[in-house]
């Protein structure tokens, strides 16, 4: 006979943490989606940061991110923290260096949990502590010719 501790939705993901990268290529909703799938999990929050044509009352022609070699490493970290915050059974996040166009993904992050509001939660921490905390910095040149850099 099966006690309750021997249903999956009961038990400690096994890895968590199923997806962490810096990428200079595009980025895909589908991989981020995939790599939190888990049968345990009754929901899954997504978010998705992409580019804007404005920011501070300026428009924006360019955007590029660049960022410290242990920006990857800070971004395992946050995810950890996040896991063992929230009941994680998968979580992603990648997010994109290089130059960018109005409407490219910047960053995308999902976590999935055993219910929906563990979900939002968890996927709502991640994404600000990342923003936050890990040394990505973006270079925006605004349509008036002037530049500004803004990061953690």
């Amino acid at each position: 006979m099966a006690t309750t501790n021997d249903h999956p939705g009961e038990q400690t993901a096994q890895e968590p943490i199923r997806l962490i990268g810096i990428r200079d290529s595009a980025l895909s909703l589908d991989e981020v989606f995939r790599a939190v799938g888990d049968d345990a999990a009754g929901g899954t929050a997504l978010f998705v940061g992409t580019v804007r044509n404005h920011d501070g009352g300026a428009d924006v022609d360019e955007l590029g991110y660049s960022c410290h070699p242990s920006a990857e490493a800070e971004m395992r970290r946050i995810a950890e923290k996040v896991a063992a915050e929230f009941p994680v059974r998968a979580l992603a996040a990648v997010h994109r260096v290089g130059d960018l166009r109005v409407g490219d993904l910047a960053v995308v992050v999902a976590v999935s949990c055993p219910h929906r509001g563990e979900a939002f939660e968890a996927c709502r921490k991640l994404i600000d502590d990342l923003k936050h905390e890990v040394p990505i910095w973006k270079h925006q040149k605004f349509s008036d010719g002037t530049e500004e850099w803004v990061g953690a």
